[in-house]
């Protein structure tokens, strides 16, 4: 077929998706082939794309692309997250729209219209990752709530409840009153918020004197339940072990010792509210106190409840604990009002204050005294440490970059129980039974607990579900059937290598590695690679409330899906962030454009596709020049994919296909206009630059799979086209050594005609002025280059002549090429007094401005004080005057 004038990104996109799904390319189908395996970071059901997922999932198919065309056996899993807390939010506001609440449904009802809303409008997500391109099993996509997959959830909470690993216990926990249930340390924020330091004086049970403590949150001080002061501490010493009695309770609490008092923070002396307080809790046990017996002051609200003791005053019960809209009072106000009327407020001061936040309802988070189910996380982090250290050359799996490894370690080495209950209706439903008094049954289903319990006990079920993360945590290998022994699990587990963000290395990545090495005996993965976050351009963090994010299939739509995925490959330097630069993205879709041009020059001038993946035979230099530099590119390529270094895997192919292919091959043997007369190209040059096309789309294809298969389509031979798709083609293997005579005769050309180019434009020459060149004493080798490559040198350097003796005139420009010093005379070409003038005048400003830059950036206080994009425009701009500088000095050494 003939390539179209212009290339039309949207038109072959969804030509080549469809063609590509309906005829099972993504489908794992070489079952003696070694298998290569990934699985996608399940996004969630209510998700829509974001640039974020635009890079994981690009990165992804990159490797999963190319291991294709290895010959290996591929396997993306792909599938969507259940997202517990998010789509019961979801589908709560759209009750919430129709004057409906949850609590008018029973569990059953509300997880029934969950699953309408699913499959609705839930997997918008899916469509968008098919525009991007990725090459996903579509045929077996997986939920996380699918049957399958929830029988490996509850047999993996029961083995290990069973094991001793997984247990029931009565803790803190990070309580969203928004959205009524326990969330993660990781799902909660820190925020600076402008707050109160109020010192409160709390009387002695004898009467003799007060104990001054201070606290940010004084409603807390309804369940306090002890003072604590360092035992250190000599101010206090005599009242260590004496009562305080509290204000508006009339609580008598005991004066104890522990080190988490601060002798010089305050007074001293801290309140303690081991209900309410992440530290106070472990006071308190230290201090004697059974979780069982800590005061709770909240409902699940946030409103106060009476204390097990009955004695905060009935005026206080179902206030909430601070200021909220459309309440006149609130129990912090009234308990610092109390206080103040009874003459105990010392002060009160202005403080910032670090405040918890739920991620996605935006609440303050309450530390909450409840009972949930925990997972012994530390008993399972010791193989998942120990795996990380022995690396994928001894059974364990390697973290790329290692830079991430110490923050891997340093997490896993000081978990802490995980909370595995979420307090939803959607999601998991927890497999414990609970008889009339109070015991537990934890089995698969409530036909074996009931028969733990005895026949004659009535059961209720935990009404609690799942943490999300929990679920996930099993994606490696319940994606492949387990717990059922299947031959897909055998040959894809385990996985080869998982893309994720850094930032859900501990909400996914480690709780993978745990329970994947428990319950396989394996890690899960060889390889785990870790991405950066993708910025604004400013460097700033993406966030709606900034308007600064930017939405990736509005790029897509405007400059392509190939175009992206290139930047996005570009632009992942191991260990750094992203800064999103829309122009840069602009300028891949120019440079597709120009691989598109480049093809139909090809095919306007007789040249196809090729059959072989070994270099044709090849006498011309130029044609031996170009299969080294296939040779070499397969080369540089294949060792920056064993690196994952897809920065260098772009800039690899960018420069083989910009530089040397478009840029100078095809310029090299393109054929010369006599008498206005095209000439006919070479039969040699034809076979060449046909199979080292082929080979640049294969090599292309894992980073723009689309403009790839249109042009390895329309470049076959219309007589016996393409048995098949490029998707399916064999990774480059030239079996061809890099010749150095051709690549140095080359290379002087093009070093020749680029630097002739470079002197003109410092000197405001004309391009097309021809000049003649002198070299005085040219060695024999750069004779036979010239003799041969002379028509070339003519046309693309406008050299008229080669002149092998000494210039007569002193108004000349000179290159370096290789060994050799080639003049060009420029009389009656310019001025070269007035061109040393201009160009001396130029030095000076650039140096000027590159000295004043420096020393901008030579002051501490400007490095430190400025806004971080300043002092970055000002590097930038010290760089390019500094470059500007060397350029202009090495123009004037070349006017002698």
């Amino acid at each position: 077929m003939t390539i179209d004038k212009t290339f039309d990104p949207a038109a072959i996109e969804a030509k080549w998706y469809a063609h590509w799904e309906s005829t099972g390319a993504f489908r794992p189908n070489r079952p003696d082939a070694e298998p290569f395996t990934i699985v996608n970071p399940p996004p969630n059901v209510t998700g829509s794309l974001h640039i974020g997922h635009a890079l994981d999932n690009t990165l992804q198919d990159i490797l999963i692309r190319h291991a294709r065309l290895q010959g290996k056996d591929a396997l993306w899993v792909v599938g969507m997250d259940h997202a517990g807390i998010a789509t019961q939010m979801v589908v709560e506001r759209q009750l919430n729209a129709r004057q409906q609440k949850r609590t008018d449904f029973t569990r059953d009802e509300f997880v029934a219209k969950v699953w309408e809303w699913k499959a609705e409008s839930g997997g918008e997500i899916t469509g968008q990752l098919r525009r991007l391109g990725c090459s996903m099993d579509w045929e077996n996509e997986r939920f996380t709530m699918d049957e399958g997959f929830s029988k490996a959830v509850i047999k993996v909470f029961v083995e290990l409840y069973n094991q001793g690993l997984l247990y029931r216990d009565k803790r803190l926990v990070n309580w969203d009153p928004g959205l009524k249930t326990a969330i993660s340390d990781l799902e909660v924020e820190t925020r600076e918020i402008n707050g109160k330091f109020w010192h409160f004086k709390y009387p002695l049970e004898d009467g003799s004197g007060f104990i001054s403590v201070a606290t940010t949150r004084p409603e807390t001080m309804l369940a306090d339940m002890a003072v604590a002061v360092n035992p250190s501490d000599e101010r206090y010493a005599h009242l260590v072990g004496k009562n305080v009695r509290l204000p508006i309770t009339g609580r008598l609490i005991p004066i104890v010792t522990d080190e988490h008092a601060d002798p010089e923070l305050g007074s001293g002396a801290v309140k303690i509210t081991p209900g309410h307080d992440f530290n106070d809790f472990e006071v308190g046990k230290r201090a004697g106190f059974k979780a069982s017996d800590m005061f709770n002051m909240l409902d699940g609200e946030g409103r106060v409840v009476q204390t097990a003791d009955g004695l905060i005053p009935a005026e206080y019960i179902g206030l909430y604990r601070f200021g909220i809209e459309g309440e006149p009072t609130n129990a912090r106000k009234m308990v610092v009002e109390a206080i103040d009327a009874l003459g105990l407020l010392e002060k009160v001061e202005d403080r910032v204050i670090q405040t918890p936040f739920g991620d996605r309802s935006g609440q303050v988070i309450e530390p909450w005294l409840t009972d949930q189910w925990y997972v012994d996380a530390e008993t399972l982090a010791k193989p998942a440490i120990q795996a990380a250290r022995k690396g994928k050359a001894d059974g364990g799996f390697d973290i790329v970059p290692k830079s991430w490894e110490k923050t891997y370690f340093n997490w896993m080495e000081n978990i802490q129980p995980w909370c595995v209950s979420r307090q939803l209706w959607w999601g998991h439903q927890i497999p414990a039974w609970f008889d009339a008094d109070g015991k537990c049954y934890v089995a698969e289903t409530e036909e074996a607990a009931q028969a733990l319990a005895g026949a004659g006990a009535e059961l209720t079920r935990d009404p609690d579900v799942l943490d999300t993360w929990f679920s996930s945590a099993l994606w490696p290998f319940g994606t492949l059937g387990w717990p059922d022994q299947s031959a897909e699990l055998n040959r894809h587990y385990p996985n080869d290598v998982l893309i994720s963000g850094f930032d859900i290395l501990f909400f996914w990545d480690a709780r993978m590695a745990m329970q994947g090495i428990h319950f396989m005996k394996q890690v899960p993965w060889k390889t785990l690679y870790l991405h950066g976050l993708v910025r604004a351009a400013d460097g700033s963090k993406m966030s709606k409330s900034k308007g600064n994010t930017v939405d990736p299939l509005g790029l897509i739509d405007q400059y392509g899906a190939d175009a992206l995925r290139f930047f996005m490959a570009a632009m992942e330097s191991q260990g750094r962030d992203i800064k999103m630069d829309e122009s840069r993205v602009a300028g891949y879709r120019n440079f597709a454009t120009k691989l598109w041009n480049a093809a139909r020059f090809a095919q306007s001038n007789g040249i196809g596709g090729s059959h072989s993946v070994s270099a044709p035979k090849a006498d011309l230099a130029v044609n031996r020049w170009i299969i080294g530099e296939v040779a070499s590119t397969v080369e540089k390529l294949n060792k920056a994919f064993a690196e994952f270094r897809f920065d260098g895997m772009a800039d690899v192919i960018y420069h083989m296909v910009f530089d040397q292919f478009c840029d100078w091959y095809l310029e090299l043997i393109k054929p010369a206009f006599v008498d206005g007369e095209k000439g006919e190209m070479d039969e040699e040059s034809k076979i060449v630059a046909g199979w080292a096309l082929d080979q640049i789309l294969v090599m292309l294809h894992p980073f723009m799979p689309f403009i790839t298969e249109e042009l390895w389509h329309a470049l076959s031979d219309s007589t016996a086209p393409r048995t098949y798709d490029i998707i399916h083609a064999k990774w480059p293997e030239p079996d061809a050594t890099i010749d150095a005579e051709a690549i140095a005769e080359i290379n002087w050309v093009v070093d020749t005609i680029s630097k002739t180019r470079s002197f003109k434009a410092e000197l405001n020459i004309p391009p097309g002025t021809r000049l003649t060149a002198n070299i005085a004493e040219p060695q024999a080798s750069t004779v036979a280059v010239i003799d041969r490559q002379g028509p070339a040198l003519s046309r693309l350097g406008r050299i008229d002549a080669f002149v092998y003796a000494p210039v007569d005139t002193n108004n000349v420009a000179q290159i370096v090429v290789g060994d050799d010093t080639v003049i060009f005379a420029l009389d009656g070409v310019i001025d070269l007094d007035a061109e040393r003038g201009r160009i001396t005048k130029a030095i000076e400003a650039a140096t000027k401005e590159r000295d004043a830059l420096a020393g901008r950036l030579s002051n501490a206080a400007f490095v430190e004080k400025a806004k971080p994009e300043a002092v970055e425009k000002a590097r930038t701009d010290h760089a390019e005057k500094a470059a500007e500088a060397e350029r202009l000095t090495a123009a004037l050494a070349r006017l002698g």
